[in-house]
């Protein structure tokens, strides 16, 4: 089935446009454990990292650590530049400078580590306009930020018809909560997430954007 017209288009980042290599995970993942006295296995570091439908609070939960403690340690070894130069753009995502029409970013990834990532990877003149979640504007499924950049793209009213692109389920929730057509981006079997996303359509390319 061949997409709409869109008259916009917002993409998320990470797992959708971009993705870490998963030695990175495991090396960042394996630092937070030891500096919090636990041990953190492949598949644990794979389904913090990623979320997985909310599956972050219960592999913190079964480590015996605060959740605050976990995410502010993770936060200190972090280091945004080496995150950056550990990212790999899709290929197929080389087509969105040609989607033609107005182009925003909604991402969970925090301003800091974003802008070294658009950089990085000189994409950052893709967007025209770059929203990251806070606590203050919300996390998606939140419509607020997909709002934000509806208003930052001049396309929140007059009935402008758009679509929001990404690899989770909080992507697509966001997309409808928002009143957008929510595209999932298939980069990865659902059997290694637990649970199949199910979008207004799926793709496993950018390709079959155009």
């Amino acid at each position: 089935m061949a997409l709409p017209d869109y008259d916009f288009w917002l993409l998320d980042l990470d797992g959708t446009l971009v993705d870490v290599e998963p030695t990175y995970v495991r090396d960042v993942m394996g630092e937070v454990g030891d500096r919090l006295g636990v041990e953190i296995t492949d598949r644990q570091a794979e389904v913090l990292w990623h979320g997985y439908g909310g599956q972050r609070d219960r592999v913190i939960e079964g480590m015996d650590v605060d959740a605050a403690t976990f995410w502010e340690t993770f936060h200190e070894v972090e280091d945004p530049t080496t995150r950056s130069e550990s990212t790999f753009l899709f290929d197929d995502a080389a087509v969105v400078p040609d989607l033609e029409r107005p182009t925003g970013l909604v991402t969970h990834c925090q301003q800091y580590l974003t802008d070294p990532v658009l950089r990085h990877h000189d994409i950052a003149d893709w967007f025209d306009t770059v929203v990251c979640c806070t606590d203050e504007l919300g996390w998606k499924p939140d419509p607020a930020p997909v709002r934000r950049a509806m208003r930052d793209l001049g396309v929140a009213h007059n009935g402008h018809v758009g679509a929001l692109v990404g690899d989770s389920a909080e992507d697509v929730g966001a997309a409808r909560n928002a009143g957008l057509d929510g595209i999932h981006v298939q980069r990865y079997d659902p059997d290694e997430r637990g649970f199949a996303v199910w979008g207004d359509r799926r793709i496993r390319s950018f390709d079959e954007l155009g």
